[in-house]
């Protein structure tokens, strides 16, 4: 992920520094803070490339951008962009809606036509948005039922807005950490999730094709699994009901990529734990403490199912870890397809 950020720039250029990069990054228009903000202005922002789809997450002081019909006239690259709200709010005013949003709401902008947009200026300290760009060829929707909602807020907090929502503000958090064959794999990813949001809240779900239902479903189901490794109570029926599916279908789902529901949670964990156990910062932790942490309540099952994916014990590579040798980098110790088709 490349960052850029006000830090480096003399306090009094910060603003107008700002105001060049976001025109850059997204489109031309104009930007606007109170005077109050721009002699303390700050803001920084990461850029991740995934495919045809640009992810950025920004943090910054209150401001509020105008794109206008000049601007519009002078370049107009055919994309939507997509905001989920991480930290803060605001309020968005486009073809004669206008609404606020808070953290988790999901907010759809067409810079294609003007639109007026701001974050909330009495939250205090910095706020944050992940913002995504992506062309609108790319969505498999009617541009024009798409456009009725601009400026709506699409809420955070339930039904498929919820599940997309989570998976956003996952990928707001693990940005930092993805390689570039992890944004590869993103790409259709995250353009599944949103169509799949976007086709919910035009109540148009027949419009999206099978596929892409399935593939967002599927990118949700991982996140929430993701988010929830360290519950030791996180079982096949829990991940089911927490997206409004029969057991059977949640099973079948996994069982089309080659792979069974615990069989994916306890591998997800498995990496967790050598992650950590390799970390020479933790050294001081108990193997026990790691293990709970994410999610094997009994040390010896974890021991097992250690050694049964990675031929060493987790004692044994702990210790040779903190040899000089390179056997706990990721790509030296590759997992045996332990319980790949277990229950």
């Amino acid at each position: 992920m490349d960052v850029v950020s006000t830090a480096e720039v003399p306090p009094e250029d910060r603003f107008g520094f700002w105001r060049e990069v976001s025109s850059k990054l997204w489109v031309p228009y104009e930007t606007h803070c109170e005077r109050r903000v721009a002699s303390a202005f700050r803001a920084q922002v990461g850029i991740s490339q995934l495919g045809s789809v640009q992810a950025t997450l920004m943090t910054t002081l209150a401001h509020s951008v105008h794109r206008t019909p000049k601007l519009i006239r002078q370049a107009d690259p055919e994309v939507f962009k997509l905001g989920c709200i991480v930290r803060g709010g605001g309020r968005i005013a486009q073809d004669g809606r206008c609404t606020d949003f808070g953290v988790g709401d999901l907010i759809l902008f067409d810079p294609s036509r003007p639109y007026l947009a701001g974050f909330a200026p009495e939250v205090p300290g910095s706020q944050q948005i992940l913002l995504l760009r992506f062309p609108r060829s790319l969505l498999p929707l009617p541009h024009r039922e798409v456009r009725r909602l601009s400026a709506v807020r699409i809420p955070g907090g339930t039904g498929v807005g919820a599940l997309s929502s989570h998976f956003l503000m996952q990928l707001a958090r693990r940005m930092r950490e993805l390689s570039p064959a992890d944004a590869a794999r993103l790409s259709t990813l995250t353009l599944d999730v949103l169509t799949a949001a976007l086709a919910d809240a035009l109540d148009a779900r027949g419009a999206v094709p099978p596929q892409t239902t399935r593939r967002a479903l599927m990118a949700r189901i991982h996140a929430f699994i993701r988010e929830n490794l360290g519950d030791a109570r996180l079982a096949p029926d829990v991940i089911a009901a927490a997206h409004h599916i029969s057991l059977r279908h949640l099973h079948k789902l996994f069982h089309e990529e080659g792979h069974t529901v615990a069989g994916w949670v306890r591998a997800r964990r498995l990496e967790q734990c050598r992650r950590d156990l390799a970390d020479a910062r933790l050294a001081g932790r108990p193997i026990a403490a790691i293990a709970a942490r994410w999610g094997f309540a009994s040390p010896a099952h974890f021991s097992q199912v250690f050694r049964g994916s990675y031929g060493l014990s987790p004692r044994e590579f702990r210790r040779q870890c903190a040899e000089p040798k390179d056997l706990c980098a990721d790509a030296q110790l590759p997992a045996r397809p332990y319980g790949a088709g277990a229950n």
